[in-house]
């Protein structure tokens, strides 16, 4: 349980840097971690299934679009679906493309109750690089971590 431990103290000081007001938040490769060593712990992958569909899919992870796709709109459904596959007492970890929709997800979740939320910075494929593309500097796919496509 060390090991569980220091990775969620570490994210949870990091959340407090950042003054986000969920749990914590965690690089790709924390979030992985903990997933192979906390049997309770639940990754929900926020991002659109136009994403999943083309870009690729993290096996065994919940998959609630935070905005719709076409049309990026918020999803009215997001907290229910989210209080219907995932309970309220799990360690629940959100990722999308970049941070920044599972930023938002985490929060509403937290709000929702889901009292052990965190954000999985960088998400799915990370920031631009020089050329604009993505997957090369950091992010869930550029860590190594798995990841299949359909």
């Amino acid at each position: 349980m060390g090991k569980i431990t220091s990775i969620l103290q570490v994210a949870q000081q990091r959340a407090k840097e950042m003054n986000a007001s969920y749990e914590g938040a965690l690089f790709p490769n924390e979030a992985y971690e903990l997933l192979q060593a906390a049997p309770y712990a639940k990754l929900v992958d926020v991002r659109t299934r136009a994403e999943l569909d083309w870009v690729g899919r993290i096996p065994e992870a919940v998959e609630i679009e935070w905005m719709t796709y076409p049309g990026m709109k918020p999803n009215p459904h997001f907290v229910a679906a989210l209080e219907q596959q995932v309970d309220k007492e799990s360690l629940v970890l959100f990722i999308c493309r970049s941070g920044a929709r599972s930023h938002a997800a985490t929060l509403a979740a937290t709000q929702a109750g889901f009292r052990d939320s965190y954000n999985i910075l960088e998400g799915y494929e990370g920031e631009k690089d020089g050329n604009g593309h993505r997957n090369t500097r950091d992010g869930w796919r550029a860590a190594g971590l798995p990841w299949v496509q359909s």
